[in-house]
C-alpha cells in the first residue's frame, strides 16, 4: 500500500481505535496541517498535549499514524501514514460489525456537522468558492458488483490530488482543503427481507 491509497481495516481492534471523537479529530488536523506534534494538534482541536500524546500513541500502535522524524528537545512530530481509508467488517465477524457502527456513526455525526456549518457560513466565501460548492445526488439500479465497481471507479478521482496534501508547493494559489462524501447504499429493502 502506498502512503496516499487507503487500505482496507477490517480488525476490530484497529477499527475500535478509530472510533474516538479526539483520535478521529487528530487524523483530520494531520491530514490537513501536519506534521503536528501533539502540542500543536491538541491547539487547534482544543485538546491538552497530554491528551492528543496519548491518542497519537494509540493511533500509532494501530498503523495509522507515525512518527515524522525527530523535533528540537521533546517534540515529536506525528504524520498520517495514509492519506485515505476503507473500513469493513467483511470477514471479521459481529465484534467488526460493531465496531464499524461505532466508527460510522462517529464519522457521519462530523460530515453532517461540516455541511450544516458550510450551509451557515457558505456566504462569508468568495462567490467562485460558492459556486462551486455544491450538493449532489444521483439514483442508480445497480447489482452489488456494479456499485462496488462504482465506488472503485471514484477513488482514484477523489485522490488525484492527494500529493497536495504533503507537498504543499504542489497546491496552486487559492486551493482549500474541500471534504468530498459519498454514500452508497440502497433505498428500498431486499426483496427477500
Amino acid at each position: 500500500m502506498s502512503r496516499n491509497e487507503p487500505g482496507p481495516v477490517s480488525d476490530p481492534r484497529r477499527i475500535r481505535a478509530l472510533a474516538h471523537p479526539v483520535r478521529l479529530a487528530l487524523l483530520e488536523v494531520l491530514v490537513l496541517a501536519g506534521p503536528l506534534t501533539a502540542t500543536q494538534a491538541g491547539e487547534r482541536i482544543g485538546e491538552s498535549p497530554t491528551t492528543c500524546s496519548f491518542h497519537l500513541r494509540q493511533l500509532a500502535k494501530y498503523g495509522f499514524v507515525e512518527e515524522a522524524g525527530a523535533g528540537p528537545g521533546r517534540n515529536r512530530p506525528w504524520r498520517v501514514v495514509s492519506l485515505g481509508l476503507t473500513a469493513t467488517d467483511v470477514g471479521g465477524g459481529a465484534e467488526s460489525a460493531i465496531a464499524l457502527q461505532a466508527l460510522e456513526g462517529l464519522l457521519v455525526d462530523r460530515w453532517m456537522g461540516r455541511i450544516q456549518h458550510w450551509m451557515r457560513t457558505r456566504h462569508s466565501y468568495p462567490r467562485e468558492w460558492q459556486d462551486a460548492a455544491g450538493i449532489t445526488q444521483s439514483l442508480l439500479y445497480v447489482t452489488p458488483d456494479e456499485l462496488r465497481e462504482v465506488l472503485a471507479e471514484l477513488m482514484p478521482l477523489l485522490m488525484r490530488h492527494a500529493e497536495r496534501f504533503r507537498d504543499r508547493a504542489q497546491r496552486p494559489a487559492g486551493a482549500l482543503p474541500v471534504e468530498v462524501v459519498a454514500f452508497a447504499y440502497p433505498l428500498a429493502p431486499h426483496p427477500e427481507v
